[in-house]
């Protein structure tokens, strides 16, 4: 049988596992360990030398401190695989937001003046009487492709109240289940009842598609958790003064309420859509006919080009009334994973899936290792699951299961290696 083996270039050990690599015309044959240390070794230098957002705080907010897009990108960079588009539309919505909040609470006189002292010709310096317009954000995108993974990565990065609310169980006011004005009790929560800390939060509200109305035309009955909800949504995301009762629940007379002015909250909405890519194809004219053997690889392609063509058109044929779809502005579409984004997903967040299953088995003093034969084959099940990076925790889990039983209770295991071929074909 022949040796396949080869010598690693940096530590010098003869192993199979060895991966060649061509830097700058220098080749090199670096096996899988080193090239797990040096990606450990990257993540430590990036990690001490990356921008920190968590300096941004409402108590001491100037236009100093106030971290530019590209260091919020940076951290959302750290846990978010791929969605450029979507994580610099967040990180420009952010920064303006809160430079918005800065000239609103006057904290820019000293900017002002210097900027009237400018001797720049024929510029109006004067822009005490321009009020700057918050941008609410829509992101568009299939199930599982990061859209609340965003939302939740900026939550922990910015020590500013921020709320994560579902947009499923709200109805209309009077009948089960949740007021509109829940999602407002959740942000002043995380402010701790700073009423004014949290009027300059920003608030996710996920699933914003599940209340769409049953149809693009005016519904003759109540569509009480469908238009009705978009209707109570209009006032407070464009800003209105709103009384939110201080436990939850439903409001009720003689209750006290606690007021929120919501006019300098941002507002970012996410939603799978499913279906509003059909109504793009159509208004495009892209529809597939016919047979053939890509018929598969063009629907794909189709699909991953339809959210980033989506219109507001578009989301009132789906079934969003024209004034809510007005108070979004600005429509972000996340692209669907292949699977190279997959193998990504598992190997490079902070918190990637292998990372957590490598912590578990290290407190077990048990070594774990993945091939890359098995990554793929994980990334390739995922792709066919199409349930987006949600899939790759079920493989997971199903692969590991027997591993996590069996390895606590085996004293002489020191390291597990997972290959291809522990991958069971579905």
């Amino acid at each position: 049988m022949a040796n396949n083996s080869k010598m690693c270039s940096l530590c010098g050990k003869q192993t199979r596992n060895v991966v060649s690599l061509d830097l700058s015309g220098i080749a090199i044959d670096v096996c899988t360990q080193c090239i797990s240390m040096c990606t450990e070794i990257s993540e430590a230098y990036t990690n001490a030398t990356a921008p920190k957002v968590e300096e941004i705080s409402t108590d001491n907010l100037s236009f100093e401190t106030l971290p530019k897009p590209e260091e919020i990108k940076a951290v959302l960079d750290a846990y978010v695989v791929g969605q450029e588009d979507a994580k610099i539309t967040l990180s420009v919505a952010v920064y303006n937001h809160y430079k918005r909040v800065l000239s609103l609470s006057g904290k820019d006189e000293g900017k002002k003046k210097k900027g009237k002292t400018s001797d720049a010709k024929n510029v109006n310096t004067d822009d005490s009487d321009i009020e700057l317009e918050k941008s609410n954000v829509l992101l568009l995108g299939p199930t599982g492709v990061g859209k609340t993974l965003l939302a939740r990565t900026l939550a922990k990065t910015l020590s500013v109240p921020f709320a994560i609310a579902d947009a499923t169980t709200l109805t209309e006011a009077g009948y089960v289940g949740e007021d509109v004005e829940n999602i407002l009790l959740r942000l002043i929560q995380a402010a701790d009842f700073d009423i004014a800390k949290a009027e300059k939060g920003i608030i996710y509200i996920d699933e914003i598609d599940k209340i769409a109305r049953r149809s693009e035309n005016r519904s003759i009955t109540r569509d009480v958790s469908g238009e009705g909800v978009q209707q109570t949504l209009l006032k407070i995301l464009e800003g209105t003064v709103s009384n939110v009762p201080p436990q939850g629940g439903r409001k009720h007379p003689n209750q006290e309420y606690i007021q929120i002015n919501t006019a300098n909250i941002l507002f970012i909405c996410g939603g799978a859509f499913d279906g509003l890519t059909s109504l793009i194809e159509k208004r495009m004219g892209k529809q597939l006919i016919g047979y053939g053997t890509d018929i598969v690889s063009q629907k794909e392609k189709i699909e991953k080009d339809s959210y980033s063509n989506a219109t507001p058109h578009d989301l009132v044929k789906f079934g969003m009334i024209p004034e809510l779809v007005g108070r979004i502005p600005v429509l972000v579409a996340l692209e669907p994973l292949d699977e190279e984004a997959y193998v990504k997903i598992l190997n490079e967040p902070k918190n990637s899936l292998i990372k957590q299953y490598k912590k578990l088995f290290a407190l077990d003093n048990i070594d774990l290792e993945f091939t890359d034969e098995a990554i793929y084959k994980i990334a390739n099940k995922a792709k066919k699951m199409n349930t987006g990076a949600r899939g790759l925790r079920a493989i997971m889990e199903k692969l590991m299961l027997k591993h996590m039983y069996d390895a606590p209770s085996n004293k002489k295991l020191k390291k597990l290696t997972i290959t291809a071929d522990d991958i069971l074909d579905d």
